[in-house]
C-alpha cells in the first residue's frame, strides 16, 4: 500500500522552516523580543552612572529625511522603442545606449536571467558587484537568497524571469538617483512589454515606487496588490523585500513568508 503524501498544513510548515533555516534562524527565543532595556536591573548587574548631559545647541538644522522616489513613467526625451520587439533587439539597444553615467562606471550590462517564456517577472533594483562582473542579475548572496526564497514555493530560475530597474552597478552599490533611474525606465518599461507576464513581482523601495506609482516605503507597500498598465490589459503586481534587505533585517521573515505564500497563490489561480 502506497503511504499518503504529508498534508498540506506539513508541507506548509516543512517549507517554512526550511525557509527559516537558509535565512540562518538557529534558534526560537519567542514571539517577542526581550525589553532588556527596561527591565529591572538585577542584583548582579551594577547600575551605570548618569551621563552628563550635552549642552542644546540652538539653530540646529534638522535632519531630512529621505523622499520617496518620485520618477514618471514616460520615456525620456528622443528615445523611442516602439519598434523593438525582441529582447535582442532590446539588449543590442542597451549596449548602445550612452544616456546613463552609470555605464562608464560599470563593468558590463546586466541584462537579465531565466525564462523568458516564464509567466512570472521579477524586477529588482540594480546590480551588485557579483552581478557586474558575471552579467547576470541576483547572483550574489541576495541572488541566493531569492534562489532559496522561489525554492520554498516550488519555482526556480527555469519558472521566472529576473531583471532589474538599473541594468549597470551604482558604485559602491549605492541607490540610484532619480535621474538614473529616469534613463533606465523606458527599458524596463519596454522589458516588461516584451515579456508580458501574467504576474510581476517587484523587489525593494527603488522598484515598488518607480514601476507601481506608489509613494509608500516597502515595508508598508509590502504584500499589496497593484495593477500594472500593460498595451490592452492590467497585469498584477506584487510589492516584495528585497533578498538583501533580508539579509539585513532578518526579523522580516515572516512577512516576507507570508508574501511568497500569497505570490503561490495567485499563480495557481491564474
Amino acid at each position: 500500500m502506497m503511504s499518503a503524501g504529508p498534508e498540506p498544513e506539513t508541507a506548509a510548515l516543512a517549507a517554512l522552516l526550511r525557509f527559516y533555516a537558509d535565512i540562518g534562524v538557529d534558534a526560537v527565543v519567542g514571539e517577542t523580543a526581550p525589553d532588556h532595556f527596561n527591565a529591572p536591573p538585577s542584583r548582579d548587574t551594577p547600575r551605570e552612572m548618569p551621563r552628563e548631559r550635552e549642552p542644546v545647541r540652538e539653530n540646529i538644522t534638522p535632519l531630512l529625511r529621505p523622499q520617496p522616489l518620485q520618477v514618471a513613467r514616460s520615456a525620456a526625451p528622443g528615445l523611442d522603442l516602439a519598434g523593438i520587439t525582441s529582447l535582442a533587439a532590446l539588449r543590442a539597444a542597451m549596449e548602445a545606449f550612452d544616456g546613463c553615467a552609470l555605464k562608464a562606471t560599470a563593468t558590463q550590462l546586466v541584462f537579465a536571467d531565466g525564462n523568458p517564456e516564464a509567466k512570472i517577472m521579477l524586477v529588482g533594483e540594480a546590480p551588485g558587484g557579483d552581478e557586474d562582473r558575471q552579467g547576470l542579475p541576483f547572483v550574489g548572496r541576495a541572488g541566493q537568497l531569492l534562489d532559496l526564497m522561489l525554492a520554498a514555493i516550488g519555482l526556480d530560475r527555469t519558472s521566472v524571469y529576473i531583471t532589474n530597474i538599473i541594468a549597470w552597478r551604482p558604485p559602491g552599490n549605492r541607490t540610484p538617483t532619480p535621474a538614473e533611474i529616469q534613463s533606465c525606465l523606458p527599458f524596463v518599461t519596454r522589458h516588461i512589454e516584451i515579456i508580458n507576464p501574467d504576474v510581476m513581482v517587484c523587489l525593494g523601495n527603488v522598484s515598488v515606487q518607480t514601476l507601481l506609482k506608489t509613494r509608500e516605503g516597502i515595508t508598508r507597500a509590502r504584500g499589496q496588490w497593484f495593477d500594472y498598465p500593460l498595451p490592452g490589459r492590467s497585469l498584477r503586481a506584487l510589492a516584495m523585500l528585497h533578498p538583501a534587505f533580508l539579509l539585513r533585517s532578518p526579523a522580516f521573515k515572516r512577512q516576507a513568508w507570508a508574501d511568497l505564500q500569497a505570490l503561490r497563490a495567485m499563480l495557481d489561480r491564474t
